[in-house]
């Protein structure tokens, strides 16, 4: 009988207790699903980030050869590099873009003998 009247006096602290034990539990395993979460978005930001870079300069070897870069293919580079710095991107990448930017949009005419 004692027990069953202890319980019945202190029932609104035992769900207090026990709510609160159940939202520790479940705030911890949030935080680990976010953190996790988080890992994988940085991991795939930076994949991205690495492509995008890789194009520029790919774009950057291909029309560097040619001695011109067509206008569209400025306007793609364009969307890349924005792309890219928006990521956090901002090295070599960043030169070989402005050098792409300053190139001729045609192949400049050459007088044939």
């Amino acid at each position: 009988m004692e027990i069953i009247s202890y319980i019945s006096a202190h029932w609104v602290e035992w769900i207090f207790s026990a709510s609160t034990v159940i939202l520790g539990y479940l705030y911890r395993q949030t935080a680990k699903k976010l953190k996790e979460e988080q890992r994988k978005n940085k991991a795939v930001a930076d994949g991205v980030q690495c492509l995008l870079r890789e194009s520029i300069v790919s774009n950057y070897n291909k029309y560097q050869e040619r001695d011109f870069c067509p206008i569209y293919a400025k306007e793609s580079i364009k969307k890349a590099y924005e792309a890219y710095h928006a990521l956090g991107g901002n090295d070599v990448a960043t030169q070989l873009y402005h050098t792409l930017l300053k190139m001729p949009e045609e192949p400049e005419e050459r007088e044939e003998k």
